[in-house]
């Protein structure tokens, strides 16, 4: 039987706290964010302000962070038929629905605040324009509609970079541009490679996703071609004079790693294969902009 969303079980102090933060989906957050505080160095021509640095990182962590919340408030009657998510704190009802939504609005209303008054409007409304496309047009509308959701819905996690550099200038840059092309490009076969491991899950929910409208082996074949397509992408910023040796060299490494894995998904499976092509993404990810970010400096250091 579901537990009641409207009624929880007695939690400590710590533990209650715990299901909030948890709501939050920390590690999504610090990955974003590291995106974000790259984009602000890369604006930089130095350092960069700190004071910008600060007050950005936080109102688009609060700001991200709210959409994570409203995320788990769309989807509770989803996440309560799957095993990957049945253990988050709304479906365990250590968190009531009320109480979530009442989090999501005070994290968007603050971190709207902080980056309005702060920072700048324009990063301000951009933030709010990406928590939005991730909680209501991806979540409530393309995620129950497409198979393409997250395809489509992917423009939203990749606004993080685009964010800080607009912290820090407060205008669009086609650089900036170029950053959120890489992890727009990225996410389909992030995500599809978690959607194949779980396709009986999804089953479940009755959820478009791409394995479950149209198979695995056609699944397997977009993440191996969209992995090919990220590798183009991945050499724009050095095509483009927005980068140097050090990400050219580096970035090719770890692109050709993620073709690796995706090429063994494809044509040499084994039972973790899906979740490796998965974990390797995120560190494929994070490394990419380490790297832009270590290239960055040793080019204005040499400069």
């Amino acid at each position: 039987m579901e537990k009641s969303l409207e009624t929880q079980p007695q939690l400590d102090i710590f533990s209650q706290w715990r299901a909030f933060y948890q709501l939050t989906k920390p590690k999504v957050i610090l990955l974003l964010l590291l995106t974000a505080i790259v984009g602000m160095c890369l604006a930089s021509s130095g350092l960069p302000d700190l004071y910008l640095l600060f007050w950005g990182t936080l109102g688009i962590g609060m700001l991200s962070s709210a959409g994570a919340v409203f995320n788990h408030c769309i989807d509770h009657n989803i996440d309560i038929k799957m095993a990957r998510t049945q253990r988050r704190p709304l479906p365990q009802g250590k968190v009531t629905l009320g109480q979530a939504v009442g989090f999501g609005l005070l994290l968007t209303i603050i971190g709207s605040l902080l980056l309005w008054f702060l920072v700048n409007p324009l990063t301000a409304i951009l933030t709010f324009a990406s928590m939005l496309g991730y909680a209501v047009v991806y979540t409530l509308w393309l995620k129950r509609a497409t198979p393409q959701n997250i395809v489509i819905g992917g423009i939203a996690g990749a606004a993080p970079p685009l964010l800080g550099w607009t912290a820090m200038t407060g205008q669009l840059d086609g650089n900036a541009l170029l950053l959120v092309m890489i992890i727009f490009t990225w996410t389909p076969p992030h995500f599809w490679a978690l959607a194949i491991d779980r396709v009986e899950d999804y089953k479940k929910t009755g959820l478009p996703m791409l394995p479950v409208t149209h198979g695995i082996e056609f699944t397997k074949t977009m993440i191996l071609l969209y992995t090919v397509l990220l590798m183009a992408v991945g050499l724009l910023p050095f095509l483009m004079g927005m980068s140097g040796w050090i990400y050219f060299v580096g970035s090719s490494l770890i692109n050709w790693g993620f073709f690796y894995v995706a090429w063994q998904l494809k044509f040499t499976p084994h039972k973790r294969s899906p979740m490796a092509v998965f974990k390797y993404s995120i560190t494929h990810l994070m490394l990419l902009f380490i790297i832009l970010l270590l290239d960055h400096y040793v080019v204005l250091g040499l400069s």
